[in-house]
C-alpha cells in the first residue's frame, strides 16, 4: 500500500535510477500488447487483473522532426517581396528565429527552403510589379549598361537587388527619366564631392 501512495514521488524522484523504476514496472503490470495503426494501441495487463488502453502518436519521421516551421516558412515567403536571401537570414536571426534543427539561418539556408517549398524567386516578384532588366532599361533610355549603373548610384535610377551579388532590377522612370548627356554635369560634381570626402586630412 505505501509503494503504491509513493509510486508517483518514486517513479518522479531524480534519485530513483533506472533499475528501481523498472523492478517497480515489473510489480504492477503483467504484460503490454502494441498495436499499430494511425497511431500506438497500448493495451496494458496490469497484475491485479486490471486493464487500460492508450493511445500515442506515432513518432516522427526524422526529416519531419527538424522540418522547417510553417510559420517560418510563411515568413520567409513574405520577406522575398522586398528581401534578398542573405538579407532574410539577417533579419531572421536578429528576430531570434530558428531553423527546425535550432540553427541559425544563413544564406544557403534560406535559398534551400525556398526552392524546397517552390516560394516565388525575388526576380519573378519583381517583374511582377512591371521593374525592368538592365537590358531593357538601358535600351528604352537609349544607353549603355554602365551608364545605368552609374544613374542608379547617383540616385537618378531606382534599382532592386535580385541576389546577393548586387545585381538589380529597375522601376520604370516613367516621365521623370534621366536624359542622355543631362546629367554630366550634375554627375562630375558628385564625384567630385566623393573623392573630396574620401581625401584624408592633415593637421
Amino acid at each position: 500500500m505505501a509503494l503504491a501512495q509513493d509510486f508517483p514521488r518514486l517513479w518522479n524522484d531524480p534519485r530513483t535510477p533506472d533499475r528501481e523504476r523498472k523492478r517497480m514496472v515489473r510489480l504492477l503490470i503483467a504484460d503490454v500488447t502494441l498495436l499499430k495503426g494511425s497511431d500506438v494501441r497500448a493495451q496494458v495487463c496490469f497484475n491485479g487483473g486490471a486493464t487500460q488502453t492508450l493511445h500515442i502518436p506515432l513518432p516522427l519521421r526524422s526529416w519531419m522532426v527538424t522540418q522547417t516551421p510553417a510559420a517560418v516558412v510563411a515568413e520567409i515567403d513574405r520577406l522575398f517581396e522586398d528581401h534578398t536571401a542573405g538579407e532574410i537570414a539577417v533579419v531572421l536571426n536578429r528576430n531570434g528565429v530558428v531553423s527546425g534543427a535550432g540553427h541559425r539561418f544563413n544564406r544557403p539556408m534560406v535559398t534551400k527552403i525556398r526552392k524546397s517549398y517552390k516560394l516565388k524567386p525575388r526576380t519573378e516578384r519583381l517583374r511582377a510589379r512591371g521593374l525592368l532588366t538592365p537590358r531593357q532599361i538601358a535600351k528604352r533610355l537609349d544607353v549603355s549598361y554602365h551608364t545605368v549603373k552609374i544613374w542608379r548610384r547617383a540616385g537618378l535610377l531606382v534599382g532592386h537587388c535580385i541576389n546577393d551579388k548586387g545585381q538589380c532590377l529597375f522601376e520604370d522612370p516613367g516621365a521623370n527619366a534621366p536624359i542622355k548627356y543631362h546629367h554630366q554635369g550634375k554627375l562630375r560634381g558628385k564625384t567630385a564631392a566623393a573623392r573630396s570626402n574620401d581625401t584624408p586630412t592633415h593637421s
